[in-house]
C-alpha cells in the first residue's frame, strides 16, 4: 500500500534532515555540498526547478540534472536569459535555483537581477560558484572579488556566504523555503569543517565562536576557519581574541556584532573578497555609526586576482590564519 501524503511527506523531511546532518564534520567545498544538498531538496520539494549556464558539472547541478531531467535546465552561455527565465519561474510560482560562476552570474547578468529579480522581489535563488581568489589557476578574469558589493547594493536582496559544507546544506534548504531573492556565494577549493554538529542557521543571524577581551575577528566564507586558527596562534601571546561567523552579509545581524565587540579595543573583519563593498564595508558602516572602535579590513586590497594555487594565493593576498594573527598584534597597542 502506498504511503500516504502526509506520511510521504514526513518521509522526505526526514531525508533531508539526515543528509544536513551527515554533511556535520565533514570538510568539502560548500559547491559540492550545494549539489548534494539541491538533490536532496529536490526529492522532498516537486517546486524546486534548477537553472544553470553550461556549466553544471563545475557548480555541481549535475546531480539535480541526472535525477530530475524535467525539472532541470541548462540555459547555456547565455547568464542574462538564465536569470530572466528564471524570474518566469518564479512567477508560475515554482522555485528556481539559477547557478553559474560567481563572476559571470553577479557580473553579466546584474541588470537583470536588478530589474527582473530584486525590483519585483521574485522568489528566485542565485547560488553562485567558483567565487573569490581560491578559484585558483583560472586566475583573475574568473575570480570573483567584487560580487557580495554588486549584490549587496541592489535592494530585496539578501546574501548568504556559508562557511563550511555543513552550514551550506542547512541554508540551502532555508532559502527553499524563504520568499524573496537571494544570492549565496558557494567555492570551489574544499572548505575546512568548522561549525558544531548542533548548529543551526539562520538568515540574519550571525554566530558567535568566542567573545574576545582585546580584539574581534569578524569572518566570513572560508575565512572562518583562517580566522579561528589565528585566534588560537594569538592565544600564545596572551591576546584573547573573539571570532564570529557573519554568514548573512545582508541583512547584517547587527546585534550580534555589537555584542562581541563591545569591551574591545580593535576589530578586524576577514573576507575571501574585496575590502571594498564587502563584508568589511558593511561591519565598518554598521559600526560608525553605532560603535565607533578600530577596525582593520582584511581580503582583497582593490586589485585583481592572478593565477596560482589557493594555497599560493591566500599567501601572497596575505588572508592566512598568520596574517590575521600579525595584523592584530601590529594594531592592537
Amino acid at each position: 500500500m502506498a504511503n500516504r501524503p502526509e506520511e510521504s511527506q514526513l518521509n522526505k523531511a526526514l531525508l533531508r534532515s539526515e543528509e544536513i546532518a551527515s554533511l556535520a564534520g565533514k570538510d568539502m567545498a560548500t559547491r559540492d555540498a550545494y549539489g548534494t544538498a539541491l538533490y536532496n531538496l529536490g526529492i522532498s520539494n516537486e517546486k524546486i526547478v534548477v537553472l544553470d549556464a553550461d556549466l553544471s558539472c563545475s557548480t555541481k547541478t549535475i546531480k539535480f540534472a541526472k535525477a530530475f531531467p524535467e525539472r532541470f535546465f541548462n540555459i547555456g552561455i547565455s547568464e542574462q536569459d538564465m536569470v530572466c527565465t528564471a524570474g518566469g519561474f518564479a512567477l508560475s510560482g515554482l522555485i528556481p535555483f539559477a547557478s553559474t560562476f560567481a563572476v559571470f552570474e553577479t557580473g553579466r547578468a546584474w541588470e537583470q537581477i536588478r530589474q527582473t529579480i530584486a525590483y519585483p522581489f521574485l522568489n528566485v535563488k542565485l547560488a553562485a560558484t567558483h567565487s573569490g581568489i581560491t578559484v585558483g589557476e583560472d586566475g583573475a578574469s574568473h575570480q570573483a572579488n567584487e560580487d557580495i558589493a554588486l549584490m549587496r547594493v541592489i535592494p530585496n536582496m539578501t546574501i548568504i556566504v556559508p562557511a563550511d559544507g555543513f552550514e551550506t546544506a542547512q541554508f540551502v534548504n532555508i532559502l527553499a523555503e524563504y520568499n524573496g531573492p537571494a544570492y549565496m556565494r558557494l567555492g570551489r577549493a574544499k572548505a575546512k569543517a568548522v561549525m558544531p554538529n548542533d548548529y543551526k542557521a539562520s538568515i540574519g543571524k550571525a554566530y558567535k565562536f568566542h567573545k574576545g577581551k582585546d580584539a574581534c575577528i569578524i569572518a566570513t566564507g572560508l575565512m572562518v576557519n583562517e580566522s579561528l586558527k589565528a585566534r588560537e596562534i594569538l592565544l600564545q601571546s596572551s591576546i584573547d581574541c573573539g571570532v564570529i561567523n557573519v554568514s548573512t552579509i545582508k541583512p547584517l545581524d547587527g546585534d550580534t556584532i555589537l555584542e562581541a565587540v563591545s569591551g574591545c579595543k580593535l576589530v578586524l573583519t576577514a573576507e575571501e573578497h574585496s575590502i571594498i563593498g564587502g563584508l568589511g564595508g558593511a561591519v565598518a558602516e554598521f559600526l560608525s555609526e553605532n560603535y565607533p572602535v578600530k577596525i582593520i579590513r582584511t581580503g582583497i586590497r582593490d586589485t585583481f586576482g592572478m593565477s596560482g594555487s589557493p594555497t599560493e594565493l591566500m599567501k601572497i593576498y596575505r588572508l592566512t590564519a598568520e596574517d590575521i594573527a600579525e595584523k592584530i598584534r601590529n594594531n592592537l597597542h
